[in-house]
């Protein structure tokens, strides 16, 4: 595995970027200005999981079946933030679909 310029291996770059959702996408993408592979995955960190933050506190302000609804794209978050941490540490570029192509066009 190749080093960022942070000095750690690329893979724990990689699913660091997910650790705290969207803030630590948001640090790496900040931080790692050369490798690719971190600034991909913290880039999708930002983007999936901002979205969802986003929609679950508008969609949460319904009643009853915002909360639901909120509820519901809690669990997509917390399956989600397994996947792509496990995934991310395995050396693999996996993209979701519009976000991963979107990080990858932008990374």
């Amino acid at each position: 595995m190749a080093k960022t310029s942070t000095g750690l291996e690329e893979n724990i770059a990689g699913l660091l970027c997910y650790v705290l959702g969207w803030i630590t996408g948001l640090v790496f993408f900040l931080i790692e200005k050369e490798n690719k592979f971190v600034r991909f995955h913290a880039l999708q960190s930002i983007i999936v999981f901002g979205i969802l933050s986003v929609a679950s506190i508008v969609i949460g302000w319904i009643p009853f079946v915002g909360w639901v609804i909120s509820a519901l794209i809690g669990i997509l978050a917390l399956v989600l933030w397994i996947i792509l941490m496990i995934k991310a540490y395995q050396g693999e570029k996996f993209k979701l679909p519009w976000a991963g192509d979107l990080a990858e066009k932008n990374s």
